[in-house]
């Protein structure tokens, strides 16, 4: 049986966060350089219908895409490096796949069937594979597989890549990421924890095809003979996958170990043209020779988690590359953050950033470090809640309203300046009810926000549930902070700044999730270039 789409599997053994997502992401790169159309899926183990429900402590952060699908951050990678938008179909839960399996038992679907894991649930995620396949928009579907080999959760998705080798043969191929461990008091990389990882993928019907060996030092030609051997694969499809600089580095790596030729070999696909990655060296080229250094304070409540940040760090590199500009990312505690020690916290920063999150954990640290920012002059960027934080902030010490708060933390504030949206009232349940997805908005000629863009209406991806409160408006614009960005349809306040301030814009939806490598997101640059000027 033939198809027209290819499909490529990435498996990991061994240990979690050996970096499939970045391996997955740099071999779409490399593929789309060679002129052909990719999309990545991620396939997550657990039974959460998708992220939006856990704390990033958990999972990182929770990635949105355009069309207001709450997924895994590895999609903040694909679009990062693809410079291509994912949507729902690119994540997909096992959640996801017990919740369409069991409405279609109820529905009647199965006509009295005993519903099973096979061929029932195996059907359905091979379903799911394949939407991408169908839309004969893309020539390769690579599908990032999470989990370890071997998790018993990860069973169903194994072996529905099994089926899919055996029905479609020449069209299927699985790369397994695995470690090659470094062993200091022996002095050498052993391959024993790659063998095992690869006989029980093999237990499981499916031998792999390429393997990628996670390791410190370099793969000698004896150590990849082994691996080969042991393994049943090609010398040439052990490829070694040193630790990197940065993860920009890695499609270069891989271009080296030639992944990329191999993975079309293996499809019967022609190699095409020669990988262009011009502008990726010029991207890390102006990355490790940068001219300027600032240093930015990101203060939020996950930061003992970097990767509960992720698109924002990221956004920060691909502004600071844009600005010629090496940002050093301080991360502030906002639970430690008091009236007490806010000097002290702040010292020395040329730039400050307020985190989303939700709860009241760590707020009063965020409010205060917005006030710093604003009365010190200090270039200021507040995203979602970190904007939200910002209308308190001046609420409370510009229009001296004292007890002014927002409803998601205190409910019967005096001053409700931050309010519930009125289509979020009546909603109880948690997951995926939020204002989720691009939404439009209008920008004030002249305004910071306007001068960043260059055009005066745009779309952005949206997370929240709670708003400004527009009953304020005229008392805050009166005082110096305008709103200079709204929804054209229901007057969503979107975008605050101040003034007289050297930049000062906090902003109600994400910017992050839409800066990629080839276009670094407008605003973030905009704050980066206005630290820089500020800090001369």
């Amino acid at each position: 049986m033939s198809n027209s789409t290819k499909y490529v599997f990435v498996t990991g053994g061994v240990t979690s966060s050996l970096g499939k997502g970045i391996i997955s992401a740099s071999l779409a790169k490399l593929l789309q350089a060679r002129g052909y159309s990719i999309t990545i899926q991620k396939l997550d183990p657990y039974i959460n219908i998708d992220p939006g429900t856990l704390n990033p402590y958990e999972h990182g952060e929770c990635f949105v895409t355009d069309d207001g699908a709450e997924t895994d951050l590895d999609l903040g990678h694909y679009e990062r490096f693809l410079n291509v938008p994912t949507s729902q179909a690119n994540n997909v839960t096992t959640g996801k796949i017990y919740q369409s399996v069991i409405e279609k038992e109820r529905r009647g679907d199965f006509l009295g069937k005993t519903v099973q894991v096979i061929p029932h649930i195996t059907d359905e995620i091979k379903e799911r594979i394949q939407i991408l396949g169908n839309k004969g928009v893309y020539d390769i579907v690579i599908t990032e597989i999470g989990g370890t080999v071997g998790d018993i959760e990860s069973l169903p998705y194994i072996e529905a890549v099994r089926q899919m080798k055996w029905e479609f043969e020449q069209d299927c191929i699985v790369v397994h990421l695995t470690l090659v461990p470094y062993l200091a008091a022996a002095g050498e990389l052993k391959t024993k924890p790659t063998q095992h990882s690869v006989k029980q993928l093999l237990e499981m019907g499916v031998q792999p095809d390429i393997l990628c060996c996670r390791t410190e030092h370099e793969l000698d030609l004896t150590l990849r003979r082994k691996i080969a051997k042991f393994c049943n694969v090609n010398m040439n499809a052990v490829i070694e996958s040193r630790d990197a600089e940065s993860i920009y580095d890695v499609p270069l790596l891989m271009q080296a170990e030639e992944l990329d030729k191999v993975v079309l070999e293996k499809l019967g696909l022609p190699t095409k043209l020669t990988p262009d990655l011009g502008s990726w060296k010029e991207f890390l080229d102006r990355l490790k020779n940068p001219e300027f250094q600032v240093t930015i304070g990101l203060v939020g409540k996950y930061v003992e988690l970097k990767d509960s940040y992720k698109s924002i760090s990221e956004s920060l590199i691909h502004a600071g590359v844009a600005n010629k500009t090496k940002v050093i990312v301080r991360w502030i505690h906002s639970e430690k953050v008091t009236k007490e020690n806010l000097d002290e916290s702040m010292e020395g920063l040329d730039g400050i950033l307020v985190a989303p999150g939700f709860g009241s954990r760590g707020i009063s640290g965020k409010i205060d470090a917005v006030r710093y920012a604003r009365e010190n002059k200090v270039p200021f960027f507040g995203i979602c809640l970190g904007m939200q934080c910002a209308v308190v902030e001046f609420a409370r010490n510009v229009l001296n309203l004292k007890e002014a708060h927002t409803t998601e933390i205190s409910d019967r504030c005096k001053d409700p300046v931050i309010d519930i949206m009125a289509e979020q009232k009546e909603i109880s349940e948690m997951g995926g009810t939020m204002r989720l997805g691009s939404y439009q908005c209008q920008l004030t000629p002249g305004s910071n926000i306007s001068e960043a863009y260059h055009i005066d209406k745009i779309s952005e991806r949206h997370r929240h549930r709670y708003e400004f409160n527009n009953n304020y408006l005229e008392q805050f614009e009166n005082s110096g902070m305008k709103a200079t960005g709204k929804n054209p349809e229901t007057g969503l306040v979107e975008v605050v700044e101040i003034k007289d301030h050297p930049w000062f814009v906090g902003t109600q939806f994400h910017p992050e999730y839409k800066s990629t490598v080839a276009k670094p997101h407008p605003l973030f640059t905009a704050f980066i270039s206005a630290v820089l000027k500020n800090s001369k």
